[in-house]
């Protein structure tokens, strides 16, 4: 019998070591496994599964990167629609304000009203002015600018740079609206037995101020008669004083056919982009180009143009006619006959005055003229008296109709360059062309045509959840505009009397800026569209959650080992190794000799 030799060196003893090395690493691999609980601590250790691990991971990274996402944007979200909410509840409690004390006609309230407008503004200005990590909300791209300036500098403007604010806009406004006269730019003349009205002369100021003539009527047309003969528009030729370089705004007013104006900002373009709405194409010539603007207009009425120069935009008016009322005393009336004359003015309002017939009148009656002793007397009494009523007129509703048109214009400024509030011209016939720099420009923030795109959140691999808000959208610039014409205005008079009258106008102009047209962005529709984005960033949220999890427990077996497993096996290899220990001690010993023993 042949005794293989068991020594170092043979092929028994390495083919053994080797066999002892691979368990001892076996049992060191568990080891690892158990106090680990993974797989591997390499992908290369996973072997062929390391392409299943790599891939689940890219996942996963991906889904805890929509996630930091959305929890990002649900704070600015959650504050942006908190913001909004306490604009709408500023927006009602100034409007309900108003309609109660109008009802009650409490003349002690007008002042406290006043005050609640400018506490209401300096809160709806606090509240455009949230920041969410560092980034202000309302300010579309501009995250590092606080979109909205000081309620002070809104109403009075910022003295120390030369800025003028919403008040000096309005007292502008009115002085251009009542005209020299106080009356509302109407002349008025009176002949023997004909009283006659007239509209401004000129048509630049027949398009932006006073009254305009628009019906009469008499209740005894055999002695009393009333007549208007309507006006007609003027023609309007645009002319540049340069070629506008692409990207340049121009700012036109147009006419609306209920009598309101309208702002339109256009863009000038290049190419086919100048057919896009809200441009206007760039001409071979600043000639074809101003043709261009005025094609882009669709034909509408224009009442005023501005931009920076350059270009330099410019609106000549001529020929058109201005309307006419005739008013007439046939024979003198019986008390109680009336003259009504119907006035309206550019935001779209209208106002009826109502002369009636009486056995006596005071001089300065606005309402009642006095039956003379001959119908010439008469013819006097009557323009005395429509003279009182248009001034009354003037110094309530058209100086409400001001107050309300300069805010909604003061608040339609933006910073870019040829876009601030119009301002009255020099001659005071019309709007100045060129943009003022001498106007405090309320918004600092953004000036992006869809704000909602200004700030987007990846929330899932192919959905994208828009939240950009600027303070500069239609329903916030309506909001902060009859807030500030009432917070700008004062209805004590110098002899410490509440006017009461031009109190209910301004309110009747404010409310109707706090409350929405069917065709009006409102502050509801931007709640909604926040609503909507948080509504679809929760739903990613659990989707990403859901996605995470799914692939977190396909890792199971393969980045991650059952411990109860391992600890079976890591027994198990043990034993073995004891055991092949043991062998090889005995056969390490094993000779000649010891087999003889």
């Amino acid at each position: 019998m042949t005794i293989t030799a068991f020594a170092a060196g043979t092929y028994r003893f390495d083919r053994q070591s080797a066999s002892l090395v691979s368990m001892k690493n076996q049992l060191d691999g568990l080891a690892q496994q158990l106090s680990t609980g993974r797989t591997a601590e390499t992908y290369g250790g996973l072997g062929v599964a390391r392409t299943t691990s790599l891939s689940a991971h890219a996942a996963i990274s991906a889904q805890n990167g929509y996630l930091a996402a959305i929890g990002s944007a649900e704070t600015r979200v959650k504050l942006t629609s908190a913001s909004l909410t306490q604009l709408k509840a500023l927006s009602d409690s100034t409007r309900s304000n108003l309609t109660g004390i109008v009802a009650t006609r409490n003349e002690k309230l007008p002042s406290a009203t006043v005050q609640l407008a400018a506490n209401n503004l300096s809160a709806a200005v606090d509240a455009l002015n949230q920041q969410a990590a560092g980034v202000y909300v309302f300010s579309g791209r501009a995250t590092e600018t606080a979109p909205v300036v000081s309620d002070q500098a809104i109403l009075d403007g910022i003295p120390a740079e030369g800025l003028d604010g919403l008040r000096t806009l309005i007292a502008e406004q009115k002085k251009a609206d009542l005209g020299p006269s106080g009356n509302g730019r109407l002349t008025q003349s009176v002949g023997t037995r004909t009283i006659g009205l007239s509209e401004d002369s000129s048509p630049e100021a027949r398009a932006n101020f006073g009254f305009t003539l628009m019906a009469a009527s008499s209740s005894n047309s055999a002695t009393l008669g009333a007549n208007v003969v309507a006006g007609s528009k003027p023609d309007v030729a645009l002319r540049f004083a340069e070629q506008p370089a692409e990207g340049a705004q121009v700012r036109v007013v147009v006419q609306l056919a209920d009598g309101s104006q309208t702002t339109l900002d256009l863009t000038a373009r290049a190419g086919e982009a100048g057919n896009a709405a809200g441009a206007f194409s760039i001409g071979a010539t600043k000639e074809e180009t101003a043709t261009n603007l005025k094609r882009a207009l669709g034909g509408a009425d224009i009442a005023s143009v501005q931009s920076a120069s350059p270009p330099g935009v410019a609106a000549a008016f001529s020929n058109g006619q201005a309307a006419t009322a005739t008013l007439t005393v046939g024979s003198n009336p019986a008390p109680g006959d009336t003259i009504t004359l119907k006035l309206g003015m550019h935001d779209g309002t209208t106002k009826s005055i109502t002369l009636t017939a009486a056995a006596t009148a005071g001089a300065d009656s606005a309402t009642a003229f006095a039956i003379g002793a001959t119908p010439e007397e008469t013819t006097a009494n009557l323009s005395r008296t429509l003279q009182n009523a248009l001034t009354t007129a003037a110094n309530t509703e058209l100086s409400a109709s001001s107050a309300g048109r300069a805010s909604l214009n003061f608040f339609e400024g933006s910073p870019a360059a040829g876009l601030s509030p119009r301002r009255v011209a020099a001659d005071g016939n019309g709007y100045a062309e060129t943009a003022s720099a001498k106007t405090v420009i309320w918004y600092k923030g953004d000036t992006a045509s869809d704000p909602r795109a200004t700030a987007t959140v990846q929330a899932g691999t192919s959905r994208t959840v828009e939240i950009g808000a600027q303070a500069n959208e239609e329903a916030i610039r309506r909001t902060l505009a009859g807030i500030a014409a009432m917070a700008a205005e004062n209805f004590t008079t110098g002899t410490g009397t509440v006017d009461t009258a031009r109190f209910e106008a301004v309110s009747s102009r404010a409310a109707n800026l706090l409350t929405a047209g069917t065709s009006q962005q409102s502050l509801e529709q931007i709640g909604t569209d926040f609503g909507l984005a948080a509504s679809s960033m929760a739903n990613a949220k659990s989707v990403a959650n859901t996605t995470k999890a799914t692939l977190q427990d396909s890792l199971d077996g393969v980045d991650t080992v059952s411990t109860e497993e391992v600890a079976a096996k890591l027994l198990s290899l043990q034993t073995q190794l004891q055991a092949s220990y043991k062998v090889t001690s005995i056969l390490s010993e094993m000779s000649l000799v010891n087999y003889l023993r």
